[in-house]
């Protein structure tokens, strides 16, 4: 059977078959040549971090958090963890330290990998509680329990329906939800990836560090037996140029902020400020976008043959742009509960505005779709889908139904072709500018808790959040004469919450501005807040 025909079951065969087969390969490097690993030298690596943590007692089924920006330690942690049997518990960079709090206990993690530019944010009580906590730079231990050194943990080879990580889509407060996902789930993807784009060991991965990286950016590339390259710096656009100039990636997953800023920076600037290329947008378009697209990707390196997008919504005027310029991108629609993909639009067969058809092995339907708008809830259901959500089987049975189907909570609506249209969204969820989940009610909780205010309500508007603040009568008197003073005083006091509040979440989750609410929030009979009202009303 040639190998292109098999696909693993478990992240322990991903582990064992690729590292075998690839041994002389590059698994992956920082950009400047740091952290260099073949797939030998991995496997090996690999095999002494396990032993190290079966040597103070980490078994198969205990939690190993990761809790660090995207480099090649942070894959060899995670597989240190899942190929053995233990459970990754992938925390993201931006998570304020009430989050990581909440998501270490909630998780039971007994082991964190942490970067020491993140290192602030482990509390002393988290650090207190943890057997290990090892600096993934390094791999040196910054704190060790020497009373769990017992070499007792058992590890075992995981089965395909076996727990394999969980991905916390919240942890603002107590909370926390905490996405259960398998080996089979993972694995899938890595057959969905393939399946839509052919990739092979010549090609160069470039990791930009978001949401989905983990499935697409870092377990398919193994898989294939690809290297992937990490930016060490800040991606500034001066950095990206840099690196694509001297990488030329050949594979790149990006979330539509990225590609946005290219064109709105950099592309529309030059076109407006040239008559030539004014003249020609007009008059000759074909030729504009054929001259245009080619600049464009020789600024990528010129080697690309695939640019994902994915996390959230491209702006469908940049996508015209680029679908007729012919540059090689492709769209992807996931969510963490589906490990992530669920559609994908291919190079070459986009559509303006959607999220392609069904991935590969994946069962996708609308159901209670509007007769007049032919919109309706994308539901899915494969081997894609979680197990469900960690401690929490009420919140489960609410999104997975009896048979397997999956309730994404978008809305959409499909062509004659099969493609699919995201609409908008069932719930509150507000979706940030790296694709990430933001759920207001979390934010809202935080400030209601604060003192003197009596409700709240967290809006998007701009592409920003925004706090509806009411405070309690004794707090504010809106009737106050002194005009001057009152507003001096309002202003202070929102400043002094947004600060408060802040400190408490995690960079995505930001609230840019505070408005105090002069009238009650209107309600429904059951008492909640009409959110449809405050969305974009100027207060």
């Amino acid at each position: 059977m040639r190998r292109g025909d098999r696909y693993p079951d478990t992240l322990r065969d991903l582990f064992e078959t690729s590292t075998k087969k690839y041994s002389k390969c590059l698994s992956g490097r920082f950009t400047d040549g740091s952290q260099e690993y073949t797939y030998a030298r991995f496997h090996e690596v690999c095999d002494r971090e396990s032993l190290r943590l079966s040597r103070y007692g980490i078994s198969s089924g205990d939690k190993v958090a990761i809790f660090a920006q995207n480099m090649p330690n942070w894959t060899l942690a995670f597989f240190a963890a899942t190929a053995f049997g233990r459970v990754a518990i992938p925390i993201l960079p931006d998570s304020s330290e009430n989050e990581v709090t909440n998501i270490l206990r909630h998780s039971e993690s007994k082991v964190i990998y942490i970067s020491q530019k993140l290192l602030p944010k482990l509390s002393r009580e988290c650090i207190d509680k943890l057997t290990l906590v090892i600096d993934i730079e390094t791999l040196k231990p910054i704190k060790k329990d020497e009373e769990a050194f017992q070499c007792d943990g058992l590890v075992k080879a995981p089965t395909a329906d076996e727990l394999a990580a969980i991905i916390y889509t919240s942890g603002t407060t107590g909370n926390a939800k905490g996405v259960m996902l398998s080996h089979r789930n993972f694995c899938h993807n890595i057959m969905a990836s393939h399946k839509a784009e052919k990739c092979s060991s010549k090609d160069r991965f470039l990791s930009m560090g978001h949401t989905y990286e983990l499935a697409i950016g870092c377990l398919y590339p193994f898989y294939v037996g690809a290297c992937v390259y990490y930016i060490k710096k800040a991606p500034t656009p001066s950095v990206l140029s840099a690196t694509m100039k001297e990488l030329r990636p050949t594979v790149m997953c990006s979330v539509p902020l990225i590609i946005e800023k290219v064109y709105k920076r950099s592309i529309v600037p030059t076109v407006e400020n040239s008559r030539t290329l004014t003249w020609m947008s007009r008059k000759m378009p074909y030729i504009f976008h054929k001259l245009v697209g080619q600049r464009l990707y020789k600024s990528f390196g010129g080697k690309l043959h695939f640019f994902g997008i994915g996390g959230s919504k491209l702006d469908p005027v940049v996508e015209d742009f680029l679908k007729k310029c012919r540059f090689p991108y492709a769209i992807g629609y996931g969510l963490t509960e589906c490990a992530p993909l669920v559609c994908n639009a291919m190079v070459g067969r986009t559509s303006v505005g959607s999220i392609g058809i069904p991935a590969f092995g994946v069962d996708v339907r609308l159901i209670d779709v509007n007769p007049k708008t032919g919109e309706g809830e994308i539901v899915c259901r494969g081997d894609n889908v979680m197990l469900g959500y960690y401690k929490d089987p009420e919140r489960t049975m609410g999104v997975i139904d009896d048979e397997g189907w999956f309730h994404t909570n978008d809305i959409a609506s499909m062509d004659k072709n099969g493609n699919y249209y995201i609409r908008g969204r069932l719930n509150n969820t507000i979706l940030g500018a790296s694709g990430e989940n933001i759920y207001p009610e979390e934010i809202e909780q935080l400030i209601n808790s604060e003192e003197g205010v009596s409700e709240s309500l967290v809006v998007e508007r701009d592409g920003k959040l925004v706090a509806l603040v009411k405070f309690e009568d004794n707090v504010l008197d809106w009737n106050f004469e002194g005009e001057e003073k009152f507003y001096e005083n309002l202003e202070a006091r929102t400043a002094s919450l947004k600060e408060r509040v802040n400190k408490l979440l995690g960079k995505n989750s930001q609230v840019s501005e505070v408005n105090a609410m002069k009238e009650p929030f209107e309600k429904t009979a059951t008492q909640k807040i009409r959110r449809f009202l405050y969305k974009n009303k100027k207060q």
